[in-house]
């Protein structure tokens, strides 16, 4: 007996089922923002075209596979207003283009909210509150409910059954490379919505907030930025500032985490801070042994 199996693929499926191996950086429709949030002023400058006459800053040092092409992003520079940009960088597409996953970022975001969460909500038990060391009237004959203490539970200004007995941590810890994948989806999501903007360097002519305000609101990066920097020691003008300003915070790169990221409307990353995230998570991609190898007798302390 002959069984024949008739598939039927909508166009939709297979231009999705191709767009996942062309690269594509389009969002799915519940990452797109609303047309009423989209500032038009910021649909000016088009992605890097193919031809482009500028220079190219930075090429992508890792192997990229064979099945995907590196993503192109404009260089900017922090020294002058306006102005055409420097030139192009290359990124790497398993950390600037992955797929969204946002049950990934829920995940992650809800962990960094979590494992350093200690609740100290705390109630007394019947032994605990003062008073109720007598029985308040005999066993029998008043014709009342016996009891034993005033301090019972069901008494008002008793004490608390089954209420919280802090302090109550909530510590845990998600796989490292869940929360690797955390950081490849929200800088690849950044990337898509146009709020990750690439800089030559951090240095700025003058320390006055009102100059960067200015220079944000030029280049149109949004109502809240994130500068990450690879260097140990940020320059001078750049710390002063921002040290007044509630909504640019500068952050080094080996604490970038997706809260951040997700806090700030844009991020704004240096050419180092693009080889080092580059390095960092993609070293965790070609990783098969344990992050932290498991010995006895075991102890937590190094």
């Amino acid at each position: 007996m002959l069984r024949c199996t008739l598939v039927v693929c909508g166009r939709g499926v297979v231009k999705r089922f191709a767009s996942s191996f062309c690269s594509e950086s389009a969002l799915p429709p519940n990452l797109l923002l609303p047309s009423n949030l989209v500032d038009p002023s910021r649909l000016k400058r088009p992605p890097p075209p193919a031809d482009c006459s500028l220079p190219l800053l930075r090429r992508c040092d890792a192997v990229v596979p064979a099945h995907r092409s590196a993503v192109q992003a404009w260089v900017e520079t922090l020294e002058r207003r306006g102005g055409e940009p420097l030139g192009l960088a290359e990124l790497h597409p398993d950390v600037f283009a992955v797929p969204p996953r946002l049950d990934i970022l829920h995940q992650v975001a809800i962990w960094q909210k979590n494992f350093k969460r200690v609740s100290h909500a705390n109630t007394k038990i019947r032994s605990e509150v003062r008073g109720g060391g007598r029985k308040p009237w005999n066993q029998k004959g008043s014709g009342r409910a016996r009891h034993g203490s005033i301090r019972s539970p069901i008494w008002k200004g008793g004490g608390v059954a089954k209420g919280p007995r802090g302090p109550t941590g909530y510590y845990y810890m998600l796989p490292m490379k869940v929360r690797v994948q955390g950081l490849k989806v929200a800088l690849s999501s950044k990337m898509a919505q146009d709020y990750l903007h690439i800089v030559d360097s951090l240095n700025i002519p003058t320390p006055d907030p009102q100059y960067l305000l200015d220079l944000i609101r030029e280049k149109h990066w949004g109502e809240s930025v994130l500068i990450v920097d690879v260097c140990e020691e940020f320059p001078e003008n750049i710390l002063q500032a921002t040290a007044s300003l509630k909504t640019v915070n500068v952050i080094p790169a080996v604490g970038l985490n997706v809260h951040s990221m997700l806090k700030h409307e844009a991020v704004v990353l240096t050419l180092q801070t693009l080889k080092f995230l580059e390095d960092k998570l993609l070293w965790h991609d070609q990783r098969y042994t344990a992050l932290y190898p498991y010995k006895l007798p075991y102890t937590d302390l190094p």
